[in-house]
């Protein structure tokens, strides 16, 4: 694992000019499915929030708190999402980046299809642009990798909508190394968006990778789960040490594992939301990180 600095900066400037607090804010949470979720990872994504007044206020509440990265996508509830931002958010004040994704396709509740025609993914950017009320998304990150297109035509097409004034930073989501240099061989990357947390290191490389290269890593699903987030579990441990909540802790960690980590984690309940935003002020000692750190095998 790479060397980290003990000072722990606050924000980021994702590809260089879009400073942001490093606790964004993701907003998948704020939608429903045609039946109740089993688990948060398994929630269906499918339609506007039915609490449609709460979800608003919590968008407002996030950008008073100091949250200026949101991150949406035109999956999330078939484009309802990107206009519930719209509505809560715009016009937007100055600081606020919302980031979106295109690239895949909702048939059914469950279903999230990658569909990267260049054509489709011109085509839902212009959708987005409309939804969001605005003429250039800050960050437009492709969702996944269609393997029944070629990288250079998926990636070109987003570079068309920079070209065009349309995009102002390209990023991905869910790749390893190998994929976003070969990306970034097309085109500057400005941000890769993996699930990453304290429990789940499937990505170490790609963070790291990152890191040396400037790139923005935005993990989705921030906290430790399981028995890593148990009572008694080091976790746990050092939360109480330093007088904070485990999740607070797990965001913590990530703020401390790599300068350019921003995560972004979601929630439907304001309480949450303050309680993430409190953790970025939170430092862990270096036993504590190194501690945290050993609790799990990097994978």
């Amino acid at each position: 694992m790479r060397e980290i600095p003990r000072d722990t900066a606050r924000t980021f400037s994702i590809g260089g000019d879009l400073q942001v607090t490093r606790i964004g804010y993701g907003a998948m949470r704020l939608a429903d499915g045609p039946e109740p979720a089993p688990s948060a990872m398994e929630a269906h994504i499918w339609r506007p929030p039915a609490g449609r007044p709460g979800a608003i206020a919590l968008l407002r509440r996030a950008v008073e708190l100091g949250v200026n990265l949101i991150d949406t996508a035109d999956a999330y509830a078939l484009g309802a999402n990107e206009e519930l931002i719209a509505e809560a958010l715009h016009p937007y004040g100055d600081g606020v980046t919302v980031a979106t994704k295109v690239g895949v396709v909702r048939p059914s509740p469950t279903e999230w299809v990658p569909l990267g025609h260049p054509a489709y993914l011109r085509q839902q950017a212009e959708l987005a642009l409309r939804r969001l009320r605005v003429e250039r998304i800050d960050l437009l990150q492709l969702h996944r990798i269609d393997p029944a297109y070629p990288l250079a035509d998926q990636i070109g097409a987003l570079a068309q909508l920079r070209d065009e004034g349309k995009v102002r930073h390209i990023g991905l989501s869910e790749v390893g190394v190998d994929e976003l240099r070969q990306a970034a061989e097309i085109t500057p990357i400005a941000s890769v968006q993996n699930m990453y947390n304290l429990s789940a290191r499937g990505h170490e490389a790609v963070v790291d990778h990152a890191a040396e290269h400037g790139i923005a890593f935005l993990p989705w699903f921030p906290f430790a789960a399981g028995a890593h987030a148990a009572p008694g579990s080091p976790l746990a441990e050092v939360a109480a040490e330093i007088g904070v909540t485990p999740a607070q802790a797990s965001l913590a960690w990530l703020l401390r594992r790599s300068p350019t980590v921003i995560p972004i984690p979601g929630t439907s309940s304001i309480a949450h939301l303050e309680e993430n935003v409190a953790a970025l002020p939170v430092k862990l000692s270096d036993d504590q990180y190194d501690r945290l750190s050993a609790a799990v095998p990097s994978a």
